[in-house]
């Protein structure tokens, strides 16, 4: 009994270690490793754990779907920690450490958590499913349907699509479909008929967890067959989508100066940091005044002062001498609070228009949960957050044309980009500001604005204040990059467009689709078994 006691909790353990350790392949699938491919088949072991009738001892679907959860999540959000120090902001060292980690933390398991309710979600649905097909199908519309409802809040960004950019143009193709959720059916669509041919594959009716994944590869069935030819067929599709001329009329062409002012935060609101973004954006401006632009783009919070402040600024007074149009960083007031806003300033000196940002970072610029977080944050910090989101639903008309703008951590949420495109925008301005971080943030970050570029098939101009700015076409081909925690001034010809993809004209059809394919398919499941359970009482 003791032995056989031994025998279960060591396949129970490495069942654990398989669930982190794909999870952890799949973290791997971003930056800073990139090793997108990884993603085709990471999700395949979680899968089986959860779904696999025949597993004897049955274990619980939430124990592997965490491990797996936070192994994805934790690797790929890991730069959250470089919030850390936060002293300059008066923050303590060691309170500075543990907001830093109370953070990395919460989203990690937030993220775990969604993963834990779609295999809650398979395990309870799955249960009376026999056939491989139905699950996966199961499966892959419940993922995107809990993709999409993570997307309507605060908290998203790492959603399984992402893993693909920016290395893998072809597949992100499949956005210009439904967005980026067509390319997140795919990838667990793939997984899920890679997990089904182990689940089913000869020999494998009386399979024990710890023989399973270690002594057994003939799985080679059809469902293995149908994952192989899904993912050429829609690699397919991709590069149909991808090798389309790009139609480029002389007349849409603009000119885009960006400057990447290159100022830490830890000086960034003191007299140093404001001499430095005054003098920096000043001059970079009419250093790409003499380069010829129609117009100069920086970063997030570029001048840190109220809108009343920047017009007085020698950034503007150099606007208004040189007649060149700048879409200029600052803060907009609304009320006793303020926005993180963009501003078009006119050759006049004039504001033309004004976005808000509406996505706000948590924690960063507002406490979300407040009634329950808030209360940590502020004994943990000594800062007093008054940052508002703006309105949705905005658009951002400029002398040029409507333009799609985006601040920061808003590059996340493809449906900011998609509205925007829809009501008209023919260009992509991305304001950020990723100089708290390493590296693979911002990295991370220009993969996601190369995701929104592909998806509304817009040109996309990107300005950061350490990195990475970029200049990105419609098939998502980065056109010039900057260097990380460097000051750069870089001017590319874009083009205004006003096509409108299937994403941007219909919105994520495919996973209400998916939903209502998937609740039919259950339906009809459930109504043969209840109707051969009658029969047989009969």
């Amino acid at each position: 009994m003791r032995q056989k006691q031994s025998k279960g909790h060591s396949e129970l353990f490495v069942s654990c270690a398989i669930a982190l350790g794909s999870g952890i392949l799949m973290g791997l699938t971003v930056a800073p490793v990139n090793a997108w491919f990884l993603a085709w088949v990471a999700l395949a072991p979680l899968w089986y754990l959860v779904v696999n009738p025949t597993l004897r001892p049955k274990p619980s679907p939430l124990l592997f779907a965490l491990i797996w959860g936070i192994g994805y999540h934790g690797i790929a959000l890991s730069w959250i920690t470089g919030i850390h120090p936060m002293t300059w902001m008066g923050v303590p060292w060691l309170a500075s450490i543990a907001i830093a980690l109370f953070c990395w933390i919460f989203i990690t398991l937030w993220g775990a958590a969604s993963v834990a309710l779609w295999a809650t979600g398979m395990r309870i649905i799955c249960q009376s499913i026999q056939k491989p097909y139905a699950r996966v199908l199961i499966g892959t519309a419940l993922w995107c349907g809990i993709e999409t409802v993570l997307s309507w809040g605060a908290l998203f960004w790492s959603s399984i699509s992402y893993t693909q950019s920016p290395y893998n143009l072809v597949i992100l193709h499949l956005g210009q479909l439904s967005g980026p959720y067509a390319v997140t059916a795919a990838i667990i669509a793939v997984n899920g008929l890679i997990a089904e041919a182990f689940i089913n594959r000869e020999g494998a009716k009386n399979a024990k967890i710890f023989s399973t994944f270690l002594a057994s590869w003939r799985f080679i069935n059809k469902y293995l067959i149908t994952a192989t030819g899904l993912v050429i067929c829609l690699h397919l599709i991709g590069f149909s989508l991808y090798t389309r001329p790009l139609i480029q009329s002389p007349a849409a062409a603009l000119k885009i100066g960006i400057i990447q002012g290159n100022i830490p935060n830890q000086i960034k609101l003191y007299p140093e940091g404001l001499r430095r973004a005054l003098e920096g954006y000043t001059s970079g401006y009419l250093t790409l005044v003499d380069q010829g632009v129609d117009a100069v783009l920086t970063p997030e919070g570029a001048l840190p002062f109220f809108q009343r402040n920047i017009m007085r600024s020698s950034l503007v007074a150099a606007v208004r001498s040189q007649g060149v149009v700048a879409w200029i960083g600052g803060f907009g007031e609304k009320g006793k609070s303020y926005t993180n806003s963009l501003l078009t300033v006119t050759g006049e000196g004039e504001v033309f228009s004004r976005y808000d940002k509406v996505k706000l970072v948590p924690i960063g610029e507002y406490v979300p949960f407040e009634e329950l977080l808030g209360g940590i944050i502020n004994r943990l910090s000594p800062l007093d957050e008054h940052q508002v989101p703006g309105s949705p639903n905005q658009i951002f008309n400029t002398p040029f044309g409507r333009a799609i703008a985006g601040i920061c951590y808003e590059s996340a949420f493809p449906e900011v980009f998609r509205y925007q495109a829809q009501a008209g925008g023919q260009f992509i301005l991305s304001s950020s500001n990723d100089a708290h971080y390493s590296a693979s943030m911002p990295a991370q970050h220009h993969a996601q604005d190369i995701m929104r570029a592909i998806e509304t098939d817009r040109w996309a101009v990107r300005a950061t204040n350490t990195g990475y700015s970029a200049f990105v076409d419609p098939h998502g081909r980065t056109v010039w990059i900057s260097g990380h925690n460097t000051y750069e001034v870089h001017a590319e010809t874009i083009y205004r467009r006003q096509t409108q993809t299937l994403y941007v004209r219909w919105g994520d059809w495919l996973t209400p689709f998916l939903l209502i394919l998937a609740t039919g398919v259950w339906l009809i499941n459930f109504l043969t078994v209840q109707l051969s359970r009658k029969q047989g009482l009969n």
